[in-house]
């Protein structure tokens, strides 16, 4: 307790623990203190002096660390490398030096070499300017003298009558109304274009009367002819629609003259005037009859002798189908050819004449006289004995088992509904149509209706009477469609049905079709051919077709094209010359005014196919004035013969009667640019090329940095509306050549091929010929068509991915052709091109025209298409079987023959060496 008291308070051994502490930490400090100082000063310094008299002490050759004089450090083994390196690159740095002198003196002489490539370049440009001062002197020289030689005659003004002119000098008679004394031609010069103004039948008081059907689809039609003028100090011809009155008004004729005579471009007489009065009934009433019509021409369905003015009045069809298209899957299709019933009748005579049976006289007797009042007891009693016969199966009826139709005196009646009728008429081969008994009924409604019906359906129609004035006659010729047998010859008519043979029926039958779909189908089709034949009679030209308007795309163009070694390996074969001039448009036509004249008969009446009725092209020196796709033959005429004549060689000339022609090629793309852009440069160099319409078929608009290639010609980007197949066959106003080179943007084609194509298609300008064939065959089992691209000796079709054709039938197939067919190829995104080979073979008659051997075009390495799809074909199928029942029959006509050069080198898979080939 005690020595920790001590410890606690500070004693004595606590004290000197303390001092010991730190006297040994003092210690510690000092020697090592002097430990780092001898290690820090005196180690280096011992260390030095031990190196030096080491280094001193070794042999000379041996010194490692003294100084040495000269390259003995080299000599170090490490050191040589790096000595190495600097030697090699002083000798490099000694090479550039020289070789940068070297490239500096020939600098010196590339500037002089410049200096004198400018100068001589400005020499050149001076040479340049003075050869065109010299050419367009010549040039302007040489239109000097063929403005001498050939002066270029101008329209001629234009010489309105005032509108109160005092009018062409009365006929003797109103019934000698002629074109000649009755139609005022000084309206009507060549060059007007047919202005055709249409009165607004609401604006008068017998307007309120018109059967409203009647009275839409008129303004419908009118609204949308091109003739149609809103104008009326300027038109050539007026026209108003008077009929069909609504029952049960009655308009009497006082009180219609008298509203005639106040139409405001009446001019006292009405002449240049049309009064058409459409029927949709066949007891349609004569509204015009007892009416004075003065020198106004009268369009309707019902006539007498005595209102009837031969080549001046029209006789128009009824009007059916007022506000609603033809359904061409109710049509019924144009083969077999032989039906049911070979002919058949149905119908009641309300009121008869004097029955000729009553009388003691035999046919010759009669004959030898005055003829009989009425046969129809006679075609009685010689239709009944033939279906007692049971030679053919036939079936005529002369009561009607319901209420028959009114109709007029001494006509016979129609019987049943419209329906039943044509349900009939289906099973019928020929249809009977006995024309009223009453000499002075030129024509009735009932009568014409029961035509109308026959060539709806295919029946062939078998007029009893040949009095008859059937519609539009001395314009058409009916006996290409229809029977025309004279009454007294009726014991004969059973005779002459069983002597028509099957390919002279079915002709019979489709020019029916024809006419049917031209002149009878819409009330469209009717007021068309009203003013048609008007214009044709006063030899007036059709105004020019309609194109498209195209929206072209802005593009940069600029890149240089190459060209494909593929593409300008020829071998001997001269393509022509690339042009150097500006493209040069087909010529316009230009038998504008002498073709009425000239080809009248030929251009209304041509039985392979009628081209009357829409307007004509300006561009195509070979077609008729107007066109209607339907038809049995061709309306082209045949163009043969080099343009060098005899002696020059094929390959020189291009062929035809055009001594300067070129091609437009259309390609149609979608989102392909890099495809797109290719197929464009392998067009670069192609001779006769005038331009190319690039028909852009996406919403999505091209690439801004796209830069399109600069091919020598015009390159034209037009955007559509929607996408669509049907835009390839677009009448494009920026086309302005009669050839159209229809081409796949993955197509791959020589030039060589290209120009041999386009030189065939001058030597048949009517077909389509091109190089991939395919053809349509029977499938017995399914009993309906299919589409074959198996190769095959023989071929109905040239597919237009790579195919020439006129670009007049681009605008039937937009404008003319039926729309169900455009919609099925929307529908489908498909077929656009066998479309496009039945309307040709539809109204040429021919097949198309393959050339060279190649079976296939695509280009290698291209992305996939629409056709690797397997749906393609089924489609294709369905699309063959379709167009079938809107034509009504398989216009597609098989060929062997294809068109080679003695130029081609031709080589033929083995198994294609049976195939007939023609040269």
């Amino acid at each position: 307790m005690t020595g920790y008291t001590m410890l606690r308070n500070g004693g004595v051994g606590n004290g000197g623990q303390t001092c010991m502490l730190r006297w040994s930490n003092r210690i510690r400090l000092t020697w090592l203190s002097f430990t780092l100082f001898i290690i820090l000063v005196f180690f280096p310094l011992i260390a030095h002096y031990y190196l030096t008299t080491l280094d001193e002490a070794d042999e000379a050759g041996k010194r490692i660390f003294g100084p040495r004089a000269g390259n003995e450090l080299c000599e170090v083994k490490h050191v040589l490398d790096l000595c190495r390196i600097r030697e090699s690159v002083s000798e490099e740095l000694l090479q550039l030096e020289a070789k940068r002198q070297e490239l500096n003196s020939e600098i010196a002489k590339l500037n002089l070499k410049i200096e004198a490539c400018k100068k001589s370049i400005e020499n050149a440009k001076q040479d340049l300017l003075q050869l065109k001062n010299v050419i367009s002197q010549t040039e302007h020289s040489y239109k000097e003298l063929m403005a001498q030689n050939q002066p270029k005659l101008s329209l001629p003004i234009r010489l309105l009558p005032e509108k109160d002119d005092a009018g062409l000098p009365p006929p003797k008679v109103i019934r000698g109304c002629r074109l000649h004394n009755c139609f005022d031609y000084s309206r009507c010069p060549l060059t007007s274009g047919f202005p055709v103004y249409v009165y607004d039948s609401d604006q008068f008081a017998f307007g309120s009367y018109l059967d409203p059907l009647v009275k839409q689809a008129f303004q419908a039609t009118a609204r949308a002819n091109v003739y149609v003028t809103e104008n009326a100090d300027i038109a050539c011809l007026y026209v108003i629609l008077v009929g069909e009155i609504q029952e049960p008004v009655v308009l009497r004729p006082a009180e219609l003259e008298k509203q005639l005579s106040s139409l405001p471009h009446w001019r006292t007489d009405g002449h240049n005037h049309v009064i058409i009065n459409l029927s949709r009934k066949s007891d349609t009433q004569n509204l015009l009859y007892n009416v004075s019509t003065g020198r106004a021409m009268v369009a309707q369905s019902t006539f007498y002798a005595s209102q009837y003015r031969p080549g001046f009045d029209l006789v128009v069809s009824p009007l059916v189908h007022a506000m609603s298209e033809p359904n061409f899957m109710e049509i019924p299709p144009q083969v077999p050819v032989k039906r049911k019933y070979l002919f058949t009748f149905q119908g009641e005579k309300i009121e008869s004449l004097r029955s000729s049976l009553q009388e003691a006289r035999s046919f010759e007797e009669e004959m030898e006289g005055d003829p009989p009042a009425d046969y129809d007891d006679r075609i009685i009693a010689t239709l009944k004995a033939v279906q007692d016969s049971r030679l053919d199966q036939v079936l005529v009826e002369f009561t009607c088992k319901n209420q028959p139709k009114a109709s007029l005196p001494t006509e016979w009646a129609l019987c049943g509904e419209r329906e039943d009728r044509l349900e009939l008429l289906k099973l019928s081969t020929f249809a009977l149509i006995i024309t009223p008994g009453d000499p002075h009924l030129v024509i009735s409604s009932g009568c014409a209706t029961r035509l109308f019906e026959a060539l709806e359906v295919g029946a062939v129609p078998v007029v009893l009477g040949e009095q008859v004035q059937l519609p539009y006659q001395g314009m058409l010729q009916w006996n290409e469609a229809a029977l025309v047998v004279p009454k007294p010859r009726v014991t004969e008519v059973h005779f002459l049905l069983r002597s028509l043979s099957d390919s002279d029926l079915l002709a019979m039958r489709r020019q029916g079709r024809f006419l049917w779909e031209t002149y009878f189908s819409t009330a469209d089709s009717i007021f068309n051919t009203v003013l048609a034949m008007i214009r044709t009679r006063i030899q007036i030209p059709a105004a020019p077709i309609r194109e498209e308007a195209a929206a072209e795309i802005p593009h940069r163009s600029g890149k240089a094209a190459g060209t494909d070694p593929n593409m300008a390996d020829n071998g001997d074969l001269d393509l022509g010359p690339v042009e150097t001039e500006p493209p040069y448009a087909s010529p316009k036509y230009l038998r504008n005014f002498t073709l009425t004249v000239t080809d009248f008969y030929r251009s209304w009446n041509s039985a392979p196919g009628p081209f009357h009725l829409f307007p004509h092209t300006p561009f195509d020196p070979v077609l008729p004035s107007e066109a209607k796709f339907l038809g049995s033959g061709t309306g082209f005429r045949p163009i043969g013969g080099g343009a060098g004549g005899s002696g020059k060689e094929f390959q020189a000339a291009l062929g035809g009667n055009v001594p300067r022609e070129q091609f437009t090629v259309v390609m149609l793309t979608y989102e392909r640019e890099e495809v797109l852009m290719n197929s464009l440069e392998r067009l670069n160099g192609l001779p006769y090329l005038n331009k190319v319409v690039v028909v852009w078929n996406s919403p999505k608009l091209p690439s801004e940095d796209l830069l399109w290639p600069d091919i020598g010609v015009p390159i034209m980007v037009v955007r559509t509306e929607k996408n669509s197949l049907n835009n390839r066959f677009l009448p494009w106003n920026e086309i302005e050549t009669e050839a159209i080179l229809s081409i796949d943007d993955d197509a791959h084609l020589r030039h060589d091929e290209i120009m041999f194509g386009f030189r065939v298609w001058r030597e048949a300008r009517d077909r389509i010929v091109g190089f991939p064939g395919r053809y349509h065959a029977w499938d017995i089992p399914h009993q309906s068509w299919l589409y074959n691209s198996n190769y095959s000796c023989e071929l109905s079709m040239v597919l237009t991915g790579a195919a020439f054709f006129h670009k007049y039938y681009a605008y039937l197939y937009s404008y003319v052709m039926p729309q169900a067919i455009r919609d099925m190829v929307d529908e489908y995104i498909n077929c656009e091109d066998i479309a496009m080979n039945f309307l040709v073979s539809h109204i040429t008659r021919k097949p198309p025209i393959k050339v060279t051997s190649r079976w296939t075009f695509r280009c290698p390495g291209c992305p996939q298409a629409l056709s690797h799809d397997d749906s393609h074909f089924h489609e294709r199928h369905k699309c063959i079987n379709f167009f079938v029942k809107v034509y009504g029959y398989m216009p597609l006509l098989y060929t062997q023959f294809r068109v080679d050069s003695v130029l081609f080198k031709t080589r033929l898979p083995h198994d294609k060496t049976k195939c007939f080939k023609f040269i």
